[in-house]
């Protein structure tokens, strides 16, 4: 009996409390590990998901590169900066342009607002609010502005931080071409890596299962239908810059949405290039700019040929939901990650639900037997 309660003593006093010891060790280690990382982690993501998305064309310019990656990996990410990078850039500028644009305009009292049609008091609900507001807005701005001086203040240090979010933004998307390319010279180690940590929580078979099917939902998604919807809104948004649109930047933003939710691009460059058409440029020009916003409107039916169905199609509300809650929580760099992010998670879930065992007609009919028994 001394023995049992000296062993017991043990454990309770050394055992038990070494093992909570290495226990609060680990969960101290990894809360400031993820500390460290949290500032960084849409952006490594992004960048993680674009390696992973070009990794097939870096593999076929390395092959011709005579098996030289770090070279290909260059080519990518110098392309990618030019032809990418920069009408990003531009239309980020137009963006924050914009946006001062009406802050200062606000402030000024420089600018005008058109009057409400009689329509809008008859919108439910919030009809007659927004027509009261809106007509009082319109008829002396500057007034307005004074005696709601607290709500525009408010909005103007949300709108001064949106500015300064979206230049982040850029730049944190830029970066990501740069931190894609190094990963992409070192992506074999990368797969065998991952490799690893499913099959550490899985199995080897598994484990091996479930890397191949991030990867195609990763290519997926961030091709076939983010990258579908981003390339259409780049080459909108730069027809809206050089056609001299207002709040290109915005426009492109909105394009880049429908196009996740798989709506027709035309919904905005058709009053787009009806606005072309009532200002003072010339015909010529007008003819130009609307072949060209018509044709990039319709680039979507395109690509998609090319790009979708690569990998595993995830739905697309699941793709909207994580492009819009990316965008909420991590700004522009979230719009990209979160899309896909949550995408993967959703096929990840999907095959776990599917590995469990199948319900037979049985088991089935043996539960609602003892269903109708106990009723």
């Amino acid at each position: 009996m001394a023995f049992d309660e000296s062993v017991v003593r043990k454990l309770v006093t050394r055992d038990l409390l070494e093992t909570l010891i290495r226990i609060a060790l680990v969960l101290v280690l990894a809360v400031v590990c993820v500390r460290i990382v949290t500032p960084f982690a849409n952006l490594v993501i992004w960048a993680a998901i674009l390696a992973i998305a070009l990794s097939p064309m870096t593999e076929a310019l390395a092959a011709r590169l005579g098996g030289h990656r770090g070279m290909a990996a260059s080519i990518i990410v110098i392309s990618g900066l030019l032809l990418i990078g920069v009408p990003t850039l531009l239309l980020g500028i137009s963006f924050v342009d914009h946006l001062a644009g009406v802050l200062d305009g606000v402030r000024s009292g420089a600018l005008h607002i058109e009057a409400p049609s009689s329509t809008v008091a008859d919108w439910p609900v919030i009809g007659n609010a927004v027509y009261g507001t809106w007509s009082e807005a319109s008829a002396n701005l500057p007034q307005f502005a004074e005696d709601h001086r607290e709500a525009l203040g408010e909005w103007s240090r949300r709108a001064l931080s949106g500015i300064a979010g979206s230049v982040v933004g850029v730049l944190l998307f830029l970066a990501s071409i740069a931190i894609a390319g190094v990963m992409l010279a070192y992506s074999p180690h990368a797969d065998q890596a991952f490799e690893r940590i499913f099959v550490r929580f899985t199995d080897p078979v598994r484990g091996h299962r479930l890397k191949i099917l991030s990867i195609a939902t990763v290519r997926s998604v961030a091709t076939g239908v983010i990258g579908v919807a981003f390339i259409q809104s780049l080459l909108l948004g730069v027809g809206f810059l050089m056609a001299g649109i207002p709040a290109a930047g915005v426009l492109a933003l909105v394009v880049f949405l429908t196009g996740i939710i798989q709506l027709p691009a035309l919904i905005i460059t058709l009053p787009a290039i009806a606005y072309l058409w009532t200002g003072d440029g010339s015909t010529v020009s007008n003819t130009v700019f609307t072949v060209y916003l018509f044709v990039a409107g319709l680039s979507d039916n395109v690509l998609k040929p090319l790009l979708l169905g690569r990998g595993v199609e995830a739905p697309m509300i699941i793709v909207l939901l994580g492009a819009l809650g990316g965008m909420i929580t991590g700004g522009l760099i979230g719009l990209f990650v979160g899309g896909v992010v949550l995408a993967v998670g959703y096929q990840i879930f999907m095959e776990w639900v599917d590995s469990g065992e199948p319900v037979t007609e049985e088991a089935a009919t043996d539960v609602q037997t003892s269903a109708e028994g106990n009723d």
